[in-house]
């Protein structure tokens, strides 16, 4: 597909539901911190019983969500951050799951959410499923369901050291113009997607010009500072969902075999056989439908 400077242009044949989404215009909110303010927004939906946090993978952003955060739940308010050091939040000295778990702690704080009442869901892909969990896991008073979306849950007695460097530490690269650099987006780990307008959507929304040029939004040093939860134990009292996609490369065999041992008491696991690693991508409606049949239940328990 050819990419032109022009979103709409290149959205053309996107599908209609792509664009009713899009057209949306959710709340854009800061959350003012010490270590660096957090850009979130929200879906408000009048009425709404319940909240959904939606968690966006490593050097993603809250615009990941756009086409089917509106397709969710309607009667839950929605609230999309970027977590620390991506998209439009602030840059950290360091980046860790307790930095992540405080700043979204401090949006629900912020929207006077928290003991409010309502019930809370958690659901993120990727590197943001691992934050939902953990967040599930420290703190199980305080949310009612989980959807962890193609999030690796590595067993015990797995090999980190073949992940030591996950990502650059480089000095930052500047592109003289927009269709260089979205011309230079690619998805982590490699993989093809064929709703080409879903990618060129949050392509647009992952790169910011200053004086300098043409950049991504999003600390270099994020990828090899990160903090990660190796061996961490999740424990989930709250009802838990885990999504796999079916070709993701993240989710070998030996993987999904500890994943569905671990936690068969504790976690339902569905996979989506056409999706690689980035499902919202690779199929938003079947996901959308997988979360809603989900959240209703959940809704309705005690």
């Amino acid at each position: 597909m050819e990419i032109t400077d022009s979103l709409s242009t290149d959205l053309k044949d996107a599908p209609n539901w792509f664009h009713s989404s899009i057209s949306n215009n959710p709340r854009q909110e800061i959350l003012s911190h010490q270590l660096g303010n957090i850009k979130y927004q929200a879906w408000d939906r009048k009425d709404a019983e319940n909240i959904i946090i939606l968690i966006h993978g490593t050097g993603a952003h809250k615009r990941w969500w756009d086409p089917i955060a509106p397709l969710i739940n309607k009667n839950c308010s929605i609230f999309a951050p970027d977590l620390p050091g991506m998209g439009e939040s602030d840059h950290r000295a360091e980046y860790n799951f307790e930095g992540f778990s405080e700043a979204l702690m401090g949006i629900l704080h912020q929207e006077k959410v928290v003991n409010a009442h309502q019930k809370i869901f958690l659901i993120g892909h990727s590197l943001g499923g691992h934050v939902a969990g953990f967040m599930a896991s420290e703190m199980p008073e305080l949310f009612n369901g989980l959807i962890m979306i193609d999030s690796p849950i590595r067993p015990p007695t797995y090999d980190y050291n073949k992940h030591q460097s996950t990502g650059p530490l480089r000095k930052i690269k500047y592109y003289p113009d927009k269709v260089s650099i979205i011309k230079r987006f690619r998805l982590m780990p490699p993989q093809d997607c064929e709703n080409f307008w879903y990618l060129r959507y949050i392509a647009e929304h992952s790169v910011f010009n200053n004086a300098d040029g043409w950049r991504w939004r999003f600390d270099d040093k994020l990828f090899a500072t990160l903090r990660r939860l190796h061996n961490y134990e999740f424990k989930f009292q709250c009802p838990a969902l885990f999504v796999a996609g079916g070709k993701s490369l993240l989710l070998e065999s030996k993987i999904m075999k500890y994943i569905r041992e671990a936690f068969k008491d504790t976690m339902i696991v569905e996979v989506i056989e056409d999706a690689a690693h980035h499902v919202p991508l690779d199929s938003p409606l079947q996901l959308v439908s997988l979360i809603n049949s989900y959240l209703q239940k959940w809704e309705g328990e005690k």
